[in-house]
């Protein structure tokens, strides 16, 4: 028996610290109420303000170093979004949106399998437990399960050898930082060796597959973008290579998307997929099989939205999406709500319980178009034990569809797909929840959104070849167009226009609502995944995703290690490097940027 306290986690990502989790536990240690704060502050929508708007993504992609191209596709389609709805014939080659397909289902998978094995599954995997592990019965087991090629005991007793180094030597390193020997761990030794084994080999195949980003955008992190295509241009000269000497660039299409760039890029998407076919998704299914008792806790709202995104025609044909755009309430999975993007009443952002100032008041939302951005700080000096969060909590707004809070993410659109009778999803969730044992409601938890994120990576990872062979097959055809030049100078637009740049980021729905006046950015609004997910409570009181998954049927063994926090949070794959300010230790501001 414990006593009732507030437990504080900060940070509580493995990814960057920006994220801080009060959690207030009754005398039984279950958690009763969870508050969710950003602790710095994103200014970039201030500094796009009177720029040109065709290099807003350059800033805005800037928001992330982790989602190293959401925010510039979303930028970018912003931009685009309000030349279409002001001329309509306005439109984006097919190829180009092929390329945005691949780019963005290569960061899907890339994040997934990052997110899964670096900054996940630790959560669940004992690494030092992987010490006591028999490496010929962790081969047995790993061969059990698929055909990956390394399952050797050979390689197993390798893994275990460099493990063993790290704790002898009290450099854990990467290992540091976790709660080992917690009696909530459960796998066995073999299990934890097998899971090492392959969180190594995911660091190793990673650097593989952001190939495909340094070939279509030129580099990786932050690939280029630019309003009306890609920067891809496609080689007519197949083979133009021919050539000797130190000087010899490739001729004509030496350093645009050749046949080469081309076969690489194959070449990666046969990587991803075998990776997530013989590791992730048979990973996933046996380390869910010893936590099952987690399908029972973690999910708190049961509201769902996703914007839709990878279309096979064009970005305005949303019936040709692969992820449908819509909300579940409910969890009713037989009704799918429209989304209007445009109703004042639908999409706002509330700042009752965040750090902003609203010029008419901070009771109301605003939508995006209306959105504003004044900062206003008025919580504790650093450094500080409690958040008083009665009042004002985090850098972070509180977005609301119809007032409503909602989950975004992997699990949305699965359910999504799932909903609208997708049949690989359908085949997917099924074998799923036949394999684990466990009821449809088992989706709706902190196992189920770990899951989704998986299985989702399944069907993008296939989807891929799909967009590859037709790329290949316009190529072929003659058709190289990546690029609709125009309208690209701003003397040919209206004098005032406003769009929304929607996707669907590895980590849920992401907006980006512009307004340009007489060439200009005049306002500009970010709504990212993490917001709608880790916001604080609204006007009306009502918990963001964060909040409400934590009050979920959570009892903490150890308030001192409080892996249930970790656990649940972490499914949610945060990173909240969208709110970035500078301070020392002591919380005291380091520098100040002033943009003329």
């Amino acid at each position: 028996m414990t006593t009732a306290q507030r437990v504080v986690v900060d940070p509580i990502t493995r990814i960057e610290g920006h994220l801080r989790i009060e959690a207030e536990t009754d005398a039984s240690g279950k958690i009763t109420h969870a508050y969710s704060a950003g602790t710095m502050v994103r200014g970039i929508e201030i500094i796009l303000r009177g720029r040109d708007p065709r290099d807003a993504w350059a800033f805005a992609q800037r928001i992330c170093g982790v989602c190293t191209l959401v925010h510039g596709i979303a930028s970018v389609r912003s931009v685009e979004d309000a030349l279409h709805r002001a001329i309509p014939s306005y439109s984006i080659p097919h190829n180009a949106e092929l390329i945005r397909n691949l780019m963005i289902a290569a960061q899907y998978v890339h994040d997934h399998v990052m997110h899964f094995y670096h900054l996940h599954a630790l959560d669940w995997v004992d690494v030092v437990s992987a010490l006591k592990a028999d490496p010929k019965a962790t081969s047995t087991l790993a061969q059990s399960i698929s055909s990956y090629s390394k399952s050797s005991p050979g390689y197993f007793a390798d893994v275990q050898k460099r493990v063993k180094t790290f704790v002898e030597q009290g450099q854990l390193g990467i290992f540091a930082n976790a709660y080992w020997g917690h009696p909530a761990y459960k796998l066995p030794p073999e299990a934890n060796l097998m899971a090492v084994a392959h969180y190594l080999d995911a660091l190793a195949w990673q650097r593989d597959v952001v190939k495909l980003h340094t070939i279509f955008g030129g580099k990786n992190p932050h690939p280029n973008f630019v309003v009306g295509g890609v920067p891809s241009a496609i080689s007519v000269q197949i083979g133009a290579s021919q050539g000797k000497g130190p000087n010899f660039h490739g001729g004509q299409g030496g350093t645009a998307l050749n046949e080469v760039g081309l076969q690489t890029i194959q070449n990666v998407i046969r990587q991803m997929r075998e990776f997530v076919d013989q590791v992730y998704v048979p990973d996933t299914l046996a380390i869910a099989g010893f936590y099952k008792d987690w399908a029972g806790r973690g999910e708190g709202l049961g509201n769902f939205l996703s914007f839709g995104d990878l279309p096979s025609k064009s970005f305005w044909d949303t019936d040709s999406y692969l992820i449908p755009r819509g909300v579940i309430l409910n969890r009713d999975l037989s009704k799918i709500h429209p989304i209007d993007l445009d109703a004042d009443n639908e999409i706002q952002e509330f700042v009752s319980h965040s750090w902003y100032k609203y010029s008419q008041g901070d009771a109301q939302g605003l939508h995006p178009f209306k959105g504003e951005t004044e900062l206003n700080y008025t919580g504790p000096k650093p450094p500080y034990e409690q958040l008083n969060v009665d009042q004002k909590y985090s850098w972070m707004k509180s977005p609301r569809w119809q007032g409503k809070s909602m989950e975004v993410g992997p699990l949305a659109r699965v359910l999504m797909l799932y909903a609208t009778g997708n049949a690989q999803a359908k085949e997917l969730v099924g074998y799923t929840l036949k394999t684990l044992d466990v009821p449809v409601d088992a989706l709706f938890s902190t196992l189920g959104r770990t899951a989704a994120r998986t299985l989702e990576s399944k069907i993008l990872a296939d989807a891929m070849q799909g967009w590859y062979d037709q790329l290949i097959a316009n190529i072929k055809a003659g058709d190289i167009r990546t690029f609709n030049e125009q309208y690209w100078e701003p003397s040919t637009w209206p004098n005032h226009m406003q769009g929304v740049g929607l996707m669907e980021a590895p980590r849920g729905g992401l907006s980006h609502w512009i307004v340009i006046d007489d060439g200009k950015i005049s306002n500009y609004q970010a709504v990212v995944p993490s917001t709608w997910n880790a916001g604080p409570r609204d006007t009306q009181g009502q918990p963001g995703a964060y909040e409400a998954a934590l009050q979920d049927n959570h009892v903490m063994q150890d308030p001192k290690q409080p892996i249930e926090i970790l656990r649940t949070i972490h499914s949610f794959d945060p990173c909240i490097a969208c709110a970035v300010h500078v301070t020392d230790p002591d919380g005291e501001e380091l520098v100040q940027v002033k943009i003329k």
